[in-house]
């Protein structure tokens, strides 16, 4: 296997898939990759790049020719070895666009089909746990044609995680729900990632779903394998599409530290200093000392030499440049450090020149408090 890989043991995620697939003629997805033990993977691109039959060629539900796939050191698929070992014999959890439940079974029903296809010695998973991190105790009795459409896909999660996978597969599983229910389902993939501690493949067209969720990043293009890294990092590199585009911006890892209960404010405290802001409705009420990841987008980002003055600008951030990129014929993204945390903003050509932006240049960023997403 190439020795591509990004993420070992130094760094603490260990190799949970390695994969070199080559699979079609007229499109050709190519790509040899290895992906954390840990975390959120997001499998990320335009509309048929090769995300789902990426995913399909580790499920096993695609042959590739040539292919090799090897999960947590155990063969699925080698052709040099003349080693296929087919779906149901992979220890994995699909979850699709789709619940796809069985309509005759309650939800009891469809978690019992799941758990029997392991046998109780290799169960790695309780059901009862997967039950209590989806919420789904009060659904157990009811059949799906009375279930929502967020809660049929947290049944459906529930029912790959009764099978105790080793990895889990999810293709677009929010896209075929509106924005209401996808801010319903965001918080269960969270506390599954933190608490579960199997490894996610997650294919998406989201860029927000990919801010909140994914620790590390797979962009594809045209079949190919374009970049493969932490999340944080590849959404702040100016080299990569990602930082373009009215969607473009940065994460920001950081801890609450206080709430501000008269003005509805979070405080939090990162690398950069300290960012007040207003949480997203629907999310969870977050408690001081909690982890927190926050997005800020390149748009709400401005720049200033000195510290302004009478304002309702919350965040005034020292940073310096670090580097700058065209954006279109008016435009200039600028790549900033913020005491070791990585923003973008987005000028004018006219402000960049106004303000001699160059690359070591120091800076104050302003940033809106109800800008920033939780």
């Amino acid at each position: 296997m190439p020795t591509t890989c990004q993420f070992d043991s130094k760094t603490g995620d260990g190799i949970a898939v390695r994969a070199r697939v080559r699979h079609g003629t007229a499109f050709t997805l190519d790509v040899d990759l290895c992906l954390p033990g840990r975390g959120v993977s997001a499998v990320f691109g335009p509309s048929g790049c090769g995300k789902t039959t990426l995913l399909r060629c580790v499920a096993g539900l695609t042959r590739p020719a040539p292919g090799r796939v090897v999960v947590n050191g155990d063969t699925w698929h080698d052709d040099g070895a003349g080693v296929w070992r087919p779906t149901h014999r992979r220890p994995l959890g699909l979850v699709f666009q789709e619940a796809s439940l069985f309509d005759h079974l309650t939800v009891q029903g469809n978690l019992d089909f799941g758990l029997k296809r392991v046998p109780a010695a290799e169960r790695r998973v309780a059901l009862a746990q997967a039950v209590e991190l989806l919420g789904i105790g009060p659904l157990l009795a009811r059949r799906p044609a009375n279930l929502s459409g967020g809660e049929r896909q947290r049944v459906a999660i529930a029912r790959a995680l009764a099978t105790s996978p080793r990895l889990l597969l999810l293709d677009e599983p929010l896209a075929s729900l509106d924005a209401a229910r996808k801010a319903e389902l965001l918080p269960y993939f969270e506390r599954l990632s933190r608490e579960l501690g199997i490894p996610m493949l997650y294919v998406t067209h989201s860029l927000d779903e990919v801010a909140r969720l994914a620790d590390h990043l797979l962009l594809l293009e045209a079949g190919r394998l374009h970049a493969l890294g932490p999340t944080a990092g590849l959404l702040a590199r100016l080299d990569v599409a990602l930082a373009h585009g009215d969607a473009a911006g940065t994460l920001i890892e950081g801890t609450v530290a206080a709430l501000d209960a008269a003005d509805h404010l979070m405080h939090v405290r990162f690398a950069g200093g300290v960012l007040q802001c207003v949480q997203a409705p629907g999310t969870p009420v977050r408690a001081p000392g909690q982890p927190l990841r926050l997005r800020v987008q390149a748009r709400d980002v401005s720049l200033a030499l000195s510290p302004a003055a009478d304002t309702s600008i919350l965040n005034v951030l020292p940073a310096t440049v670090r580097s700058l990129a065209d954006d279109g014929p008016a435009q200039v993204l600028v790549a900033l450090d913020a005491g070791g945390a990585a923003l973008l903003a987005r000028v004018t050509r006219k402000s960049a020149r106004a303000l001699a932006l160059a690359p070591g240049r120091r800076v104050f960023a302003q940033v809106k408090g109800v800008a920033v997403l939780d």
